[in-house]
C-alpha cells in the first residue's frame, strides 16, 4: 500500500490540493454518482443534492462544513490520515466528523486500506445533513468515551454495521446507507445485487457479537426499516448488552424493529 501523507490546511482552513489529486476527485465523483442511482437510499440523495459538491476539484473542509452545520451543527475536520480512537470519538461528540485530509493515488483508485478523503465527504457527509442519522453519531461518540477499550471494541461493531456498512429496507426495495458502501464502486454494487453475502434482519446481541474485517469485502450486512430506528439505539441497555457480552455473559434481547 502507499504510504499516504495528510496535507496541512493553511491559517484560513484551506488545503492546496493538485491537479491530479483534483482529476483524482472528479474520476471518483462522476462514476459513484452513477453508480448510487437507485441504490443509495432518498435521504442520502437528498443530502448530496443540499451538499452539491463541486466535480472538478476535492471540496474544502470550511465549504462543506458551513453546509452541514445550517442543517445540523455538523462540521468537518481535517485530521491526519490515522488519528487515535479517543480522538476520533471525541470528534464524534462535538459534531465534528475527522476527514483525513489526502485522496487516493490512481493505482488505488477501487480500494485503499485508510479512509481518503473521498470517503469521509462523499460516503458520510450526505447523512450528516439527516437530523436521525446526525444525532445518532453524536450520540455514539459521547457514549463510547465513557466505556472501557473491551465494551469499545464490540460498539465498534455497532457503528461498523450501521454507519459505515448498514442497509435500509424501502418501498422501493432494499437501499443503502452505510458511507463505506456508499463510497466504494464495487461494493454499492456488490451489496445489493451480489448472492454471495447475508443480509440480515438488524439485531443489536447479533451484530454486537459479529466480529468483521476492514481490509476485505464484506461478508454480511444487516438491516434496518428506517433512519429512525437509529434513535432506537441511543439507549443505556445497548451499553449494558455490550458490557454483559464483554464480560463474558449474553445479557437480554434487546429489540429496535
Amino acid at each position: 500500500m502507499t504510504k499516504y501523507i495528510a496535507k496541512k490546511p493553511d491559517k484560513n482552513g484551506i488545503i492546496d490540493f493538485t491537479q491530479e489529486e483534483n482529476e483524482t476527485w472528479k474520476i471518483l465523483i462522476e462514476r459513484q454518482m452513477r453508480v448510487i442511482k437507485n441504490r443509495a437510499c432518498d435521504e442520502f440523495i437528498d443530502g448530496l443534492n443540499k451538499l452539491n459538491f463541486p466535480h472538478d476539484r476535492v471540496p474544502q473542509c470550511t465549504e462543506v462544513s458551513k453546509v452541514l452545520q445550517a442543517a445540523t451543527g455538523w462540521s468537518v475536520v481535517p485530521v491526519d490520515a490515522i488519528i487515535p480512537l479517543k480522538e476520533f470519538f471525541r470528534l464524534l461528540a462535538n459534531r465534528q466528523f475527522p476527514a483525513a485530509s489526502f485522496i487516493r493515488v490512481r493505482a488505488e483508485l477501487d480500494y485503499l486500506q485508510e479512509p481518503d478523503i473521498f470517503h469521509e465527504y462523499f460516503g458520510h457527509c450526505p447523512l450528516l445533513m439527516n437530523q436521525a442519522y446526525a444525532d445518532f453519531v453524536q450520540w455514539y461518540g459521547e457514549t463510547v468515551l465513557q466505556t472501557s477499550k473491551e465494551v469499545q471494541t464490540l460498539l465498534g461493531r455497532l457503528f461498523w454495521f450501521t454507519i459505515e456498512f448498514g442497509l435500509l429496507q424501502t418501498n422501493n426495495g432494499l437501499r443503502i446507507y452505510g458511507g463505506g458502501i456508499l463510497s466504494s464502486f464495487e461494493e454499492t454494487v456488490y451489496a445489493l445485487e451480489s448472492k454471495l453475502p447475508e443480509r440480515a434482519a438488524f439485531d443489536v446481541k447479533t451484530v454486537l457479537n459479529t466480529s468483521y474485517r476492514y481490509d476485505e469485502i464484506q461478508k454480511g450486512y444487516f438491516v434496518i426499516n428506517d433512519l429512525s430506528d437509529l434513535f432506537k439505539l441511543k439507549t443505556n441497555m445497548i451499553i449494558d448488552l455490550a458490557k454483559s457480552i464483554a464480560s463474558g455473559t449474553q445479557g437480554e434481547d434487546f429489540v429496535i424493529c
